[in-house]
């Protein structure tokens, strides 16, 4: 961790909406949190096409949303490194620090097993086929920042 990342225990000290962001380079999965931090709901995903217009249109949905913190999830392998797509979240991240100019809080939360969750629901609800695409990304983003918001409960 450098000295410009924030951790997710660093988002008690901020109050209101965290939005939760599932970074895929084809679609980006979107959630967002009630005002008191409790519940987690998808939002949608945004594909609007490469890293740059993605951070830009994410910044977008964090003013629109009012957010004061966003977590976005960190791909780690199984046994805890960090390969190519946590680099490329890390760089997402920062682009989106830099576009909120250092205003809103940027963390990253380990999101292993989060498709596999997202997966194994939409199995269990029956969604199947391209109607499974666009709700998986969402599903992530919201289990993602669910996730943290119940780290900073505890």
């Amino acid at each position: 961790m450098d000295g410009t990342e924030t951790r997710i225990i660093d988002l008690k000290n901020t109050t209101g909406r965290i939005l939760g962001v599932d970074f895929g380079d084809t679609r980006t999965g979107v959630a967002v949190s009630d005002i008191s931090r409790f519940l987690a709901t998808g939002i949608g995903y945004v594909s609007p096409g490469g890293i740059e217009k993605t951070a830009d249109k994410i910044a977008e949905i964090a003013r629109e949303q009012n957010a004061s913190a966003i977590v976005v999830g960190l791909p780690k392998n199984m046994d805890g490194t960090e390969g190519f797509r946590a680099e490329r979240c890390r760089e997402f991240a920062e682009l989106l620090r830099q576009r909120l100019e250092g205003r809103v809080p940027v963390a990253m939360i380990d999101e292993r097993l989060t498709t596999m969750s997202a997966s194994r629901y939409l199995n269990e609800t029956n969604t199947r086929g391209s109607k499974r695409k666009g709700v998986i990304d969402t599903l992530s983003a919201q289990i993602i920042l669910q996730n943290a918001l119940d780290r900073l409960k505890n």
